[in-house]
């Protein structure tokens, strides 16, 4: 029921799950408002938490909202994962709340995967759920992170980085670099198979140079609203520029299958969502703009990270 476009583009990606690759689906809202969902078994939930309520109360308030209501799914094991489109604060809390934290884990982070072209993407956690953070909270992302890029992308030994603004030790807030000194203790990478490389900076993101970055959810937010607004602009420029005159639109035309191929690589659509690491269950968060082909692939994500029992190897990394 959240989400910009639902119920419709959600029960599309839905369906599609289902029906072109065979995962089992259970829809959760009011049945009376969802439009045809063929095959699908609708749990019947009364109450909405809108896009702009508050996160905890609404949660506590609205317990027979379809986020609360799908947790408890996962919870109860008549769902396997969890995947929403709606208010992120309360998916975030249904999840916390219902499904439980993992032992060993503070906080529960955001893991969201930014595109890297010709490579697996780069991991940046926590990308919103703390905005204030402890620096030992960011050794359980990291551990988290590293668990995250191998379960889901299939990086042997993840390079682990601290985003800071620059890349030697002594940069950074007295918070980084606390961080840092934490994170450059050997216990917590040998034990998640991952290789610290210290401080990174925002211009790597986006590079081969790294393949898990960890830093506050404030700042891992700003950062990834800002990736999305220049790459909207760049494109949307782009686009502009080879429609200039009829040279630029023949080029258009020679240039348009890779240029397809690239918006594809970097719009959100294609990345099946984030990932909320730390609770007792697989919780994917999409954007609140998902169309059915970002649901289609948050599902295939969440039914991969299932059977890979990448909560299992979450929850025996944070007490190992």
């Amino acid at each position: 029921m959240g989400g910009d476009r639902a119920p419709g583009e959600i029960v599309a990606g839905a369906r599609r799950a289902a029906e072109e690759y065979g995962i089992p689906v259970v829809l959760v809202g009011r049945p009376e408002d969802l439009p045809d969902t063929g095959d699908l078994e609708v749990i019947a939930a009364s109450e909405v938490i809108a896009m702009d309520a508050e996160p905890g109360a609404s949660v506590r308030r609205m317990k027979d909202s379809s986020l609360v209501r799908a947790a408890e799914a996962v919870r109860d094991g008549r769902a396997s994962a969890m995947v929403s489109a709606g208010n992120t604060g309360a998916a975030m809390a249904s999840a916390l709340l219902r499904m439980g934290r993992i032992k060993g884990i503070s906080r529960p982070a955001i893991a969201t995967p930014i595109p890297v072209p010709g490579s697996t993407p780069t991991t940046l956690l926590d990308a919103g759920a703390n905005s204030e953070c402890r620096p030992e909270w960011l050794v359980e992302f990291a551990r988290m992170g590293s668990i995250y890029a191998r379960d889901r992308f299939g990086i042997e030994s993840p390079r682990v980085g601290l985003l800071s603004i620059g890349e030697e030790a002594g940069k950074g807030s007295p918070f980084v670099k606390e961080c840092f000194e934490l994170l450059s203790g050997p216990d917590w990478a040998a034990a998640t198979g991952s290789e610290w490389i210290g401080n990174v900076e925002g211009r790597d993101v986006m590079t081969t140079d790294v393949d898990v970055i960890v830093t506050d959810g404030f700042t891992g937010n700003v950062t990834l609203k800002t990736l999305e607004g220049a790459m909207k602009t760049l494109i949307g420029q782009l686009l502009v520029a080879i429609d200039t005159d009829d040279d630029t639109r023949a080029a258009g035309v020679t240039l348009g299958p890779a240029l397809d191929s690239m918006v594809g690589d970097f719009h959100p659509d294609s990345t099946g969502g984030a990932m909320l690491l730390g609770v007792k269950g697989v919780c994917v968060i999409s954007h609140g703009s998902s169309s059915a082909t970002a649901m289609l692939n948050a599902i295939k994500v969440a039914s991969e990270m299932v059977q890979v029992s990448m909560v299992d190897h979450l929850a025996a990394a944070a007490v190992g």
